[in-house]
């Protein structure tokens, strides 16, 4: 379902999505920056979730790497 509703933009900002538009309507082509600001908007905040996860349990992490590359056997050089 669509609603109509109405925005105020700078006119350089409306000159801008007139030029970028180009043959596509002025709504439908601020719907589909809209939806794909929204979808990145998603993704950066699960990418910083996943971040702090890690980072949170990086020292942990690291010490589990270093404890089995101890225990690895290195051929004689």
């Amino acid at each position: 379902m669509k609603s109509k509703t109405s925005i105020t933009l700078s006119e350089d900002v409306l000159l801008d999505v007139e030029r970028c538009a180009g043959g596509e309507s002025r709504s439908a082509f601020i719907e589909r920056v809209l939806r794909e600001y929204f979808r990145r908007r998603a993704r950066d905040l699960i990418n910083a979730e996943d971040l702090e996860r890690l980072n949170r349990e990086a020292e942990r992490l690291n010490i589990e790497a270093e404890d089995v590359l101890d225990h690895q056997s290195w051929p004689d050089e």
